[in-house]
């Protein structure tokens, strides 16, 4: 089937199907593009999502992922801290907001906050809301229900957990943790009422139906918050020498993701810095919304600059 009938087929209400999923790869990327942005457009409108994000605690991670600069299996020279406090997060918190970001999303290293942790973490989160009205997402790793249910109950409502990439690329990526140990924690969160959001990584060295496998993952799932990020290879991690993926190559996963999710928050993430004009024709290619401000370990672009951007674009913000 053409572009023109696939686009169709979802917007009579339809899902495309992973073969058809991998026809677009070969079919004219502005095509492809101009459609996946009149998906966007039929089945979202012009809402752009925003969220800024915080780095609240940082390396020496247990887990071996091959692209990161926080774990604890390479020398990265990454700054190495404890779970933030309140009065750091607080701040963090209140200054996006007042900048018009509506999502404040705390990212902590590690496979998952201790018990004690997550403790810590809902009493800043009280407070947190006690004085902002931001919209709180929280990634802290592979915990179960029992503390799911603690962040919801202290005011989050969204978490975050990346698949990364395909369940049949995974261990090329992690061998300290499983695919289906995400999957499992995923579901856990969804049953204590939290939305997910989750995506992955592109340029990791995986193929582009590993891509789309990832994202009928997603899919299945239920997720409707999609992160996608550019990898940025890092010295002394094992990816450091990974070709960064060209910038059609971008538009087109990202506009074959939206035919995929036709009704989802596709996120440009990181690596946007290393885009030539950061990532803005990804917004007519399919993502509408974008994390702003400084990545984890990375430069990220300002709030400003992305206001700017989307707003030109005729988006609206919440």
């Amino acid at each position: 089937m053409s572009v023109k009938e696939l686009k169709q087929k979802i917007f009579d209400g339809n899902y495309i199907s992973r073969e058809e999923a991998i026809s677009l790869l070969s079919e004219p990327l502005d095509e492809l593009c101009k459609s996946a942005d009149e998906i966007r457009e039929k089945f979202c409108g012009n809402t752009f999502d925003m969220c800024t994000i915080i780095n609240g605690k940082s390396g020496k991670c247990s887990e071996n992922c091959k692209y990161c600069a926080q774990s604890s299996f390479y020398k990265t020279c990454v700054e190495e801290y404890p779970l933030l406090d309140t009065e750091k997060l607080l701040e963090q918190a209140v200054y996006n907001y007042n900048k018009g970001v509506l999502r404040y999303s705390i990212v902590c290293s590690g496979k998952k906050l201790s018990d004690k942790e997550v403790d810590k973490l809902c009493e800043s989160i009280k407070d947190i809301k006690k004085v902002c009205p931001v919209s709180i997402c929280v990634s802290a790793g592979l915990l179960d229900r029992k503390n799911f249910q603690k962040l919801k109950d202290a005011g989050v409502d969204r978490v975050h957990n990346n698949l990364e990439t395909s369940e049949r690329f995974f261990e090329n990526v992690c061998t300290t943790h499983t695919f289906q140990d995400k999957i499992d924690s995923i579901k856990a969160a969804q049953l204590a009422g939290l939305e997910v959001c989750s995506g992955g990584i592109i340029g990791l060295g995986e193929s582009m139906e590993d891509r789309i496998d990832m994202i009928l993952m997603e899919r299945e799932l239920g997720i409707k918050s999609v992160p996608v990020n550019l990898i940025n290879p890092i010295p002394n991690t094992p990816f450091e020498k990974n070709v960064i993926p060209s910038y059609d190559e971008m538009k087109r996963i990202t506009a074959v993701f939206r035919f995929l999710i036709p009704d989802g928050f596709i996120r440009l993430a990181g690596g946007r810095s290393l885009m030539p004009d950061k990532g803005a024709e990804l917004f007519r290619s399919g993502a509408n919304a974008c994390i702003s401000g400084d990545m984890l370990t990375t430069q990220g672009i300002t709030i400003d600059n992305d206001m700017k951007i989307v707003t030109g674009f005729g988006y609206e913000m919440p």
